[in-house]
């Protein structure tokens, strides 16, 4: 295995100023620098003895929590917040009144945060000391998150704990979970977090649209996805922007009700009630990084370039290194600091399934820590999913669960709603049991992704921006403001640009039409506009084919086989738009509008993993593409036989009773029998001359077979009124 190359790389051509604004946040959200120092053998979280840093030392308040008497790592920290916890708050789009706020402080940047909370109550005087990696560059929101849109979910990486309670694990270099919010919220799971309950508020829990109740709690969760380790809670503060109820608060997971303490109502039990935030002011600041979690895009060169890059605001700081590890392997490369400040690393990964770890260090006499580990990176291919309902892909009936796989990833959320899609700017886990959530791909989805890890061996990035029961009007992009975060295209287009992978989709698939009414005209207009835009903002097609794959969908509207005119529109969308044609026909598991996953969304991941290996990866071409006719002509002078001819020869198999979906239209005749024949044909058999005929339909049908299938299970294309020579 070759090894990732590292090269301090080029210097810029204009120097930049100490404490400048981190530079990729409009396309990468860097809220995930990961920042803890060195770990020491003994039990509990230790830090390097490097001074806090001039700007936060010389305002450092007064600090007399429990944490700072038991926790030797706080002498890194400087306190900027505190606030004592009444026993009722109603903080919903207020500022809680801190007993003091420097958070002004923190304008030259911070590396890392830390929480103490200390309660006095039933079981005497309790504290729990937590430190992680920042997950906001805004200094004023590392309090209590109070306002609309002040949303946090996420992972977080090396999580420090110290506490005097007993059953909390303590430690250095934990994972850990975030769930910090005004809103309101639910028990259900995103299964982003193994272990997480779909039915008990715990770790992972699903974040409503609205405020007025509140969340502020840090859990230990399992590295990585699958994890044996369940979630614990580490410490809860809930109920701060409730109307009247009292606040609900515990260190450790509640012992009965809900593990993360919500609906405790407890705060009147204790008489002290602290909650004091901690920074560790940053001794440089990055321009460009990984995220946790992320895929490059592979290149050419089969891998990917991940830069990190830099400026060094503490003068105490001689070099900076980068280590990179990946299984056995691992790699380091340092670069001085010359007089510009500056450093860059420009790395290189392999697209394999393997992940990297990115770990990087300043070093200087006076100052040597850790400054930001990144997990999990990988390079692969990009996959967009679009369309309605069936695109979505939900859970119908039967599990696609084991198709999950940690090489298969995702960027934020497909959710509609503005401020909850806004506030997941995170590279996830994908996921196809659950809709709207973090990660979530849908089951079709994560089927072909699964099939393209396995037989390819890379890595592959799923983003579903799909929406059930809309017309295609939904789906078009506001040209005034294509990232119109109220628009779906705006949505996904932000998603994509979040990620990095704007212009580097390798395939996007497209189901819709049901909402359209048979409406072809309006259909194939909004279409056609769509994939101008996709094709000027994704990328234009491939050499020799095309990146965009339309399926041609089974009902319009859902329930209603027996309307062609959109679907013969789709099905020349092939000749007149370049695209590629997938059939739902074939797929038995129907319940008149979606899928269950046996017979259905499965088999439908599996039809579409073969044509996009055939067109993309240069994967086997026979018995593919789904049957699709060319001409139509009656074979015999009677008039009592059509010859169909189909666009490949492959072989067919004709299932007993398919001669029912066929209409011979302008006639009243029906047909009674169809044949393959070789050369790729079907004969059809009518009941009587079709004298006056305009041509011949193939309008599949609801649910169960019988089908006309390929070898890989596709079937016949709908084809409406082709004309007969």
């Amino acid at each position: 295995m070759p090894r990732p190359h590292l090269s301090p790389g080029p210097r810029a051509a204009t120097p930049r100023r100490p404490g400048v604004a981190l530079a990729a946040a409009g396309l990468l959200l860097l809220a995930s620098i990961g920042v803890v120092s060195a770990p020491a053998a003994a039990a509990g979280p230790t830090f390097a003895a490097d001074a806090a840093g001039p700007t936060l030392a010389a305002g450092r308040a007064a600090d007399d929590t429990a944490c700072s008497a038991n926790v030797d790592g706080t002498a890194a920290f400087a306190p900027v917040l505190s606030l004592d916890l009444p026993t009722q708050a109603r903080w919903l789009n207020q500022a809680p009144p801190y007993t003091f706020d420097h958070t002004d402080m923190l304008a030259a940047g911070f590396d890392r945060v830390g929480y103490c909370l200390e309660l006095d109550g039933p079981a005497g005087p309790q504290w729990v000391w937590t430190a992680m990696e920042p997950f906001t560059t805004d200094a004023h929101r590392l309090g209590l998150p109070t306002r609309t849109g002040e949303i946090t979910r996420q992972r977080v990486n090396d999580l420090d704990v110290a506490t005097n309670v007993p059953g909390v694990t303590t430690g250095t270099g934990l994972a850990g979970y975030l769930e910090m919010w005004p809103n309101t919220y639910s028990a259900g799971s995103s299964r982003q977090i193994s272990g997480a309950s779909s039915t008990l508020y715990d770790a992972d829990d699903t974040v409503n649209s609205s405020g007025g109740y509140g969340s502020f709690q840090v859990h230990q969760v399992g590295a990585g996805r699958p994890s044996p380790v369940a979630p614990r809670t580490v410490f809860a503060v809930n109920t701060f922007t409730s109307t009247g109820a009292a606040l609900s608060l515990g260190i450790g997971s509640a012992p009965t009700g809900h593990p993360d303490w919500t609906f405790a109502g407890n705060a009147g039990t204790f008489t002290q009630r602290r909650l004091t935030v901690y920074a560790r002011s940053s001794v440089l600041t990055l321009d460009q990084h990984p995220q946790d979690r992320q895929l490059y895009p592979r290149d050419a060169a089969n891998g990917a370039t991940v830069p990190v890059s830099g400026v060094v605001t503490d003068p105490r700081v001689k070099a900076v290194q980068l280590h990179i590890t990946s299984g056995d392997d691992e790699w380091t490369d340092t670069a001085e600091v010359t007089d510009r400040r500056d450093f860059s690393f420009r790395p290189r990964i392999d697209a394999a399934l393997r992940e990297y770890r990115f770990e990087l260090h300043a070093l200087g006499a006076q100052v040597t820590r850790r400054v930001a580990v990144w997990e999990g990176i990988v390079a692969g291919d990009v996959y967009v999913i679009q369309g309605q309902s069936n695109a979505v892909s939900a859970t119908y009936n039967g599990s696609s669960a084991g198709e999950e796989s940690p090489f298969i990833r995702s960027y934020g959320s497909p959710t509609a709603d503005p401020v909850l899609s806004a506030a997941d700017r995170h590279w996830n886990y994908a996921g196809s049991e659950v809709t709207n959530q973090p990660g979530s791909i849908g089951q079709w989805g994560i089927r072909m992704a699964r099939r393209i890890t396995d037989t390819y061996q890379v890595p592959v990035a799923v983003v579903n921006g799909a929406h059930g029961g809309q017309p295609i009007s939904f789906f078009q992009r506001r040209d005034a403001n294509p990232d119109d975060i109220g628009t779906n295209y705006g949505r996904l287009r932000q998603r994509l640009a979040g990620a990095g992978v704007l212009g580097d989709v390798r395939g996007l698939l497209w189901y819709q039409g049901e909402s359209d009414n048979d409406n072809a005209a309006v259909h194939v207009a909004g279409f056609t506009a769509l994939l101008d835009d996709w094709r000027a903002e994704l990328g234009a097609d491939v050499a020799g084919g095309t990146r965009y794959f339309v399926y041609q969908v089974r009902t319009s509207p859902c329930g209603t086989s027996t309307t062609g005119a959109l679907r013969e529109a789709q099905r020349q969308m092939g000749d007149t738009l370049g695209v590629t044609l997938l059939s739902t026909n074939g797929l038995s598991g129907h319940d008149g509008c979606h899928y269950a996953w046996a017979q259905g969304y499965r088999e439908m991941g599996d039809h579409t993993f073969a044509v996009v290996a055939r067109d993309l990866y240069h994967g086997p071409g026979e018995g593919v593409a789904p049957p699709n006719p060319s001409t139509a002509a009656f074979s015999n002078a009677e008039r009592t036989e059509i010859t169909i001819q189909l666009r490949s020869d492959d072989p067919l198999t004709v299932e007993p009773g398919s001669a029912a979906d066929f209409r011979v239209n302008g006639t009243t005749v029906t047909v009674t029998g169809v044949e393959y024949l070789a050369g790729g044909r079907l004969k059809l058999t009518l009941s009587s001359p079709a004298d006056g005929a305009t041509g011949v339909s193939y309008l599949g049908h609801l649910r169960a077979g019988p089908w006309i299938v390929n070898a890989a299970g596709a079937g016949l294309l709908t084809f409406y009124n082709l004309p007969i020579a």
